[in-house]
């Protein structure tokens, strides 16, 4: 079943959904977290990698020295890079093969938990892990809605 929006039919309606007046409200609000939780994984790990944060853990400048600084090797920053990046275009991709969204948004909200464990492990003040429990809040909801 197809969904007209004021843009076309572009964005297919959940087909597991059952017809209620809040309805198209919830889609639109699960649309939107799926797009800010992967376009903001996409920001950090494609185009910010390189450049200091004030949410960096330590006193790192960049990832690299982020993993570093919670004691972890370069390999399993690859590893999160690569499972962040996936998991992010996932969540792109499931605007359109829905049943992509719950598994996408369990897999990144698994790794900003450790994310928020990792800035625990060193101590930052709770502002730097902000993000993480951010997106882990949204990554529950589009898991869960």
């Amino acid at each position: 079943m197809r969904h007209q929006t004021a843009r076309g039919s572009l964005l297919a309606v959940r087909s597991d959904r059952v017809a209620h007046p809040y309805f198209h409200a919830v889609e639109y609000f699960l649309i939107a977290l799926q797009l800010i939780v992967a376009l903001g994984i996409l920001n950090v790990w494609m185009l910010r990698s390189a450049k200091a944060t004030p949410f960096r853990g330590g006193d790192a400048r960049n990832l690299r020295e982020e993993f570093a600084a919670y004691g972890l090797p370069f390999w399993f920053m690859c590893v999160v890079g690569v499972l962040k990046v996936g998991l992010a275009l996932a969540l792109i991709a499931a605007l359109w093969i829905h049943r992509v969204a719950q598994p996408a948004a369990i897999g990144l909200g698994l790794l900003m938990l450790g994310a928020f464990v990792m800035h625990l492990k060193v101590k930052d003040p709770i502002n730097k892990a902000l993000p993480a429990i951010a997106v882990l809040a949204m990554c529950a909801a589009i898991a869960l809605l």
